[in-house]
């Protein structure tokens, strides 16, 4: 009986742990964007407040759902939320585009590994010597 080869590993899953790094690293900074919201936008007991609050969670929640195909939307639809919130508070909308800027990157390199490894050239898919 020979031994099984290996299966050869998903890059999609690596990717996965990069977007749930990234969303937990967004959440933090979120969150620590409440003392601005404190100090300039009105308080944390208001509206912007509460909406920061919303969104850093709703980022941690989404880390369990990547795996999801409406995981992608939902997270685009929580940077289209902070740069919403401009009117209210310019220096939460610059994390929204800052973070915005991010996924678009990552986006653009997952959809560079889906072709990759649909063309057999990722390094993983090679044959080992």
């Amino acid at each position: 009986m020979s031994p099984e080869p290996p299966k050869p590993k998903d890059p999609m899953k690596g990717f996965r742990g990069v977007m749930s790094g990234t969303l937990i690293m967004e959440a933090i900074t979120v969150a620590l964007a409440l003392p601005v919201v404190n100090k300039l936008g009105g308080g944390i007991s208001t509206g912007t407040g509460w909406t920061v609050i919303a969104v850093a969670v709703l980022l941690i929640v989404t880390c369990g759902f990547v795996k999801r195909a409406w995981a992608v939307p939902v997270i685009l639809a929580l940077q289209v939320v902070l740069i919403a919130l401009v009117f209210w508070l310019p220096a939460i909308a610059v994390l929204g585009v800052i973070f915005l800027a991010v996924w678009l990157w990552l986006l653009w390199l997952r959809r560079d590994v889906a072709r990759r490894m649909a063309a057999g050239t990722l390094a993983s898919q090679q044959p080992q010597p």
